[in-house]
C-alpha cells in the first residue's frame, strides 16, 4: 500500500513485440525471472491494487494472479487504449479510488518511488496528470491519470482518433518528475535482442 494517494496500477501488457519475434515481451526472461514478475514486484507494494490490461486469452497470465483487463474500446491500439480500460476497471470496481498510474510491461527496472513521486509532483504543481522522465526523454506510457477524465479520454480515441499519448496529455496540466539515467535508467525497456541482453547484463549487476 502507498503512503500517499490511493493509487491502482495498471501493467500495459498489449504490446505485439515484434521486434523479439512475437508474443508476450512480458513473458520473456530476465536473470531466471519474467519481467513481467519483475514489474510486480516492484510496482504492487506502491499501489492499492493492480491489475495487467490485456487482449486475448487471459489464462496465459493466470500465474501471475492479477485481474486481466482487455481494451474497452475496439480497434484501438495502442496505450492510451490499455490506459482507457484501466480507468473504466477503476471506475466500476474501486470507485473510492481516483488515479491509476500506468506502466509498460517490459520495464524490469522500475524506481520504487514511482507512485509516490508522480502524486507528489501532481499535488505540488496543482497538475491534472503526471508523467516520468529519464534524463532527456520523457515517458508519457509512465503515466498517472485521473479516473474522472475517463470520458473525454474515450472521446479522443473513438470519435478524435488520438492515439499518441502525448496529444492527449497536452491538453492538461501536466507535471513531469525526472529520474536520473545513473547507475541505470530505471525506464530501461527491451525491444530488441540487443536490449534484452543489456537487461541481463544489468540484472545481474543491480538485482536487489
Amino acid at each position: 500500500m502507498t503512503d500517499t494517494i490511493p493509487t491502482i496500477g495498471v501493467v500495459l501488457a498489449g504490446g505485439l513485440a515484434r521486434r523479439l519475434g512475437g508474443g508476450d515481451k512480458p513473458m520473456r526472461e530476465i536473470g531466471g525471472r519474467t519481467i513481467l514478475s519483475r514489474v510486480i514486484e516492484r510496482l504492487a507494494p506502491q499501489c492499492d491494487g493492480l491489475i495487467l490490461n490485456a487482449n486475448g486469452d487471459p489464462q496465459r497470465f493466470a500465474l501471475f494472479g492479477l485481474t486481466v483487463v482487455p481494451d474497452t474500446v475496439g480497434d484501438f491500439p495502442g496505450p492510451l487504449a490499455g490506459v482507457l480500460a484501466a480507468l473504466d476497471w477503476a471506475a466500476a470496481n474501486r470507485p473510492e479510488t481516483e488515479w491509476v498510474v500506468s506502466i509498460p510491461g517490459d520495464c524490469p527496472f522500475l524506481p520504487r518511488n514511482l507512485v509516490y513521486r508522480l502524486q507528489t509532483a501532481r499535488t505540488e504543481e496543482d497538475a491534472e496528470l503526471a508523467v516520468a522522465v529519464s534524463g532527456d526523454q520523457t515517458h508519457p506510457v509512465v503515466g498517472l491519470w485521473s479516473v474522472a477524465l475517463r470520458d473525454e479520454l474515450r472521446q479522443a480515441l473513438v470519435e478524435e482518433n488520438i492515439r499518441k499519448i502525448d496529444r492527449w496529455t497536452e491538453r492538461y496540466r501536466l507535471a513531469k518528475v525526472t529520474w536520473p539515467l545513473e547507475p541505470l535508467d530505471p525506464f530501461f525497456n527491451a525491444n530488441t535482442p540487443e536490449d534484452m541482453a543489456e537487461a541481463e547484463r544489468l540484472a545481474g549487476q543491480f538485482d536487489d
